[in-house]
């Protein structure tokens, strides 16, 4: 996976012309377009538009492309509210990644939903009369990886409870799990396909960042618990017992009991160990 990884990172960097500049615009301008034509022809049109393996086997293979723009909701609320956030999540996204490097993302989300839609209906021809791929999951793991590069943004949930985002795409999985759960109930085993290809897409992307994070985890869970950091704690307590606090400013001589709030420094140009205050640390004379 780490190798998989680091290639397509490579060869976005490689290859920056294999990109559409606000890829993202054009995408919510098809689905604006197609969610208008189908409340005035009341779906009618987007008969058309869907992943239907059958209608695709009899030469209906504009429907290879056309099913990218069918929106997640016909609802005019729910789909006025994605679709903003969408928009939103994408522009961020191309602004961090770059052009490229969204493109490919993009790009590889939706050969991976036709590969996947067109092998369910040779699996299983009972499958070819239905809709067997859609932008839903790939649209979900677009918000794992926004996720994944703001994790303590926060967004109004309900219009006024403050959440951060981080927590939202624990939603966001759980949601993955249950989908992926039903269809194996189910017995639908090649269905779970559908969201298990979308969380592939967002782990070959990110599989080095999240390998990095969980070992900084280890390691900073190790840290705690090693010998040394319980000692330096131990003793650093029974210094603030003794004394009755743990640092005091060199100049005025407040204390962290005096002022808990107060952030203290040790200057590395005085001769010695002296301790200093907010107020203080950039406005002393070093000692020599």
């Amino acid at each position: 996976m780490r190798t998989l990884s680091r290639w397509l990172s490579r060869f976005s960097y490689n290859h920056p012309n294999l990109r559409v500049e606000g890829l993202i615009r054009y995408i919510i301008a098809g689905n604006l377009l197609v969610f208008m034509l189908d409340l005035f022809t009341h779906g009618a049109s987007t008969y058309w538009l869907y992943f239907v393996p059958s209608l695709i086997f009899r030469g209906q293979v504009w429907r290879l492309i056309t099913f990218i723009f069918v929106p997640m909701s016909f609802s005019p609320l729910n789909f006025v509210l994605s679709t903003a956030f969408f928009y939103f999540m994408g522009t961020r996204l191309e602004a961090a990644w770059g052009a490229a490097r969204f493109t490919v993302y993009y790009g590889l989300g939706v050969i991976l939903n036709i590969v996947v839609g067109l092998l369910l209906a040779l699996i299983n021809p009972a499958y070819r009369a239905f809709v067997t791929a859609d932008m839903q999951y790939l649209h979900l793991s677009l918000f794992f990886a926004y996720a994944t590069l703001y994790p303590d943004l926060q967004v109004l949930a309900l219009f006024f409870i403050p959440i951060r985002i981080k927590w939202l795409a624990l939603l966001d999985a759980a949601l993955f799990a249950y989908e992926i759960l039903v269809y194996l109930s189910y017995g639908q085993f090649a269905m779970a396909l559908l969201p298990i290809i979308s969380i592939f897409n967002y782990l070959i992307f990110f599989w080095d960042d999240l390998m990095d994070y969980l070992n900084r985890g280890r390691a900073r869970v190790q840290h705690q618990r090693s010998s040394q950091t319980i000692n330096f704690k131990k003793a650093q307590r029974e210094l603030q017992q003794r004394r009755g606090y743990l640092h005091k400013c060199s100049v005025c001589g407040v204390t962290d009991r005096d002022n808990p709030d107060m952030e203290f420094r040790y200057c590395s140009k005085c001769n010695g160990y002296y301790c200093y205050c907010a107020n203080h640390i950039n406005n002393h004379t070093h000692v020599q």
